[in-house]
């Protein structure tokens, strides 16, 4: 008798996950609370698997013998919580499809970073001629890949989120690149239950791996002081310091590892900001690391651009320079923008909250910023933050209305207007995608008007 296999939410993950189920021949039933996207359904269809929307059948769900639960669903929804408490196994798409791969899996996780790391290293394996592809929280579901696109490296972005119901999953290399306050909202308020998911990501690694880590970052010390790590580990900094292994020096790039270093000046990296020094250093390791020339790895960085969504310079109009950092959806994002940016800046900000507390950022909003749109459904932590600190403040309820803001006030030639929300984006869009694009129309938009 086959298996049973529910899958509980059908975005990206979830129907990868379910067309892997099948093709490994699972008896698979799948399942969203909210409407599923046309895309989504074809692609069930077009497999014969079975689905819903706009409701559970509990029945189908409670007779699986496993459940793959996609990572926006909290751990602590009842449906999830008696399935758990009923003995059934719950895991992630990225741990079912690691289970059906011989590849190399390299992860990446932490709170800021991670996409343009991921795509960065991914980029560096292509250039050398490495059959590598991204999967994760960017790109397509690992478990899609896996089933109908296979290739001999994954480049896995990794949420918290996914990060929680992985068990067996092995990475050859993992890298945590940082831990600050993000989703405390998910963690009820805990930081330490927050660096714990992310710690996830060296579960089952032994010596013949590597887990390379942010040598400053205080919270990630605090639970390496927790954690056994059973991997052999590499560090990453902005300074030369005893046990690193990449570093920035006389504004050069180091990476020092056995017999061979690796210096490149920084200028030759077209990415702005002490954040992406750390994306670059972390890549060069892992790529390194991984079994890529220094050659190959210098000529990659050479013709990497920017990430979209992430300080995307869209264009300059009237004297005013766009740029796009949608990807921004916590504080310590818009915090690197802020540092990145000249003033004066514009900034436009908002969304769903996730526990931030913006006196963190204040100092830099003060030096920098001439004039904020707060683009959300509820702004009240931002009026209460900013309307006595910053002379032009307003809200916008779209983004075509946050941009008009923008470009009509007295502000200064020179101005950068930015878009860098510290928040996720599901109350006005449907993702941080959306989110991005709708501001590069509008902004086009407005440019066509005058």
């Amino acid at each position: 008798m086959k298996k049973k296999i529910a899958i509980v939410g059908l975005g990206e993950s979830g129907v990868g996950a379910a067309i892997l189920a099948q093709k490994q021949g699972f008896d698979v039933w799948a399942t969203d609370n909210g409407p599923v996207k046309s895309k989504y359904k074809q692609m069930l269809d077009a497999h014969g698997i079975a689905w819903e929307e706009n409701g559970h059948t509990v029945e189908q769900i409670f007779s699986a013998d496993e459940i793959v639960r996609s990572p926006g669903i909290p751990q602590t929804v009842p449906l999830i919580c008696e399935a758990r408490a009923k003995g059934i196994s719950i895991i992630s798409e990225i741990e079912l499809a690691a289970r059906y791969t011989d590849a190399k899996l390299i992860a990446v996780t932490g709170s800021n970073g991670k996409t343009t790391t991921t795509i960065l290293i991914h980029h560096l394996l292509i250039q050398a001629g490495v059959n590598a592809a991204v999967a994760g929280n960017i790109g397509k579901s690992l478990a899609l890949l896996v089933a109908e696109d296979p290739h001999d490296v994954y480049v896995i972005e990794l949420s918290s989120f996914q990060l929680e119901d992985m068990y067996d999953f092995h990475a050859d290399i993992a890298l945590l690149l940082n831990i600050t306050p993000d989703h405390l909202n998910r963690y009820h308020n805990d930081i330490n239950e927050y660096a714990q998911a992310k710690f996830r990501i060296n579960r089952n690694q032994g010596p013949k791996d590597a887990f390379i880590y942010w040598k400053e970052d205080a919270l990630t010390r605090e639970e390496l002081s927790l954690h056994p790590i059973l991997a052999t580990t590499y560090a990453f900094s902005l300074i030369p310091q005893e046990g690193v292994q990449a570093y920035l020096k006389e504004d050069k790039f180091c990476v020092r590892l056995g017999k061979e270093d690796f210096e490149m000046p920084r200028v030759d990296f077209h990415l702005p900001g002490n954040h992406n020094v750390l994306n670059a250093l972390v890549a060069i390791l892992a790529t390194r690391l991984f079994g890529l020339s220094y050659a190959d790895i210098r000529i990659g960085l050479l013709n990497f651009d920017a990430v979209e969504h992430r300080m995307e310079k869209v264009c300059t109009f009237k004297g005013c320079l766009y740029v796009n950092d949608s990807k921004a959806t916590n504080l310590d994002a818009c915090r690197y923008a802020l540092e990145g940016t000249p003033a004066p800046v514009v900034l436009i900000l908002g969304g769903v909250d996730k526990g931030n507390d913006y006196k963190d950022i204040l100092p830099l909003v003060k030096e920098k910023v001439v004039a904020m749109v707060y683009l959300g459904i509820d702004n009240h932590k931002l009026h209460a933050s900013f309307d006595n600190e910053i002379k032009y403040t307003a809200e916008a309820s779209s983004m075509m209305e946050a941009i008009d803001l923008a470009s009509h006030w007295p502000i200064p030639q020179g101005s950068t207007i930015l878009l860098s929300p510290c928040c996720a984006s599901f109350d006005l869009f449907n993702s941080y995608e959306d989110r991005g694009e709708q501001f590069k129309e509008c902004v086009q938009r407005l440019k066509e008007k005058e």
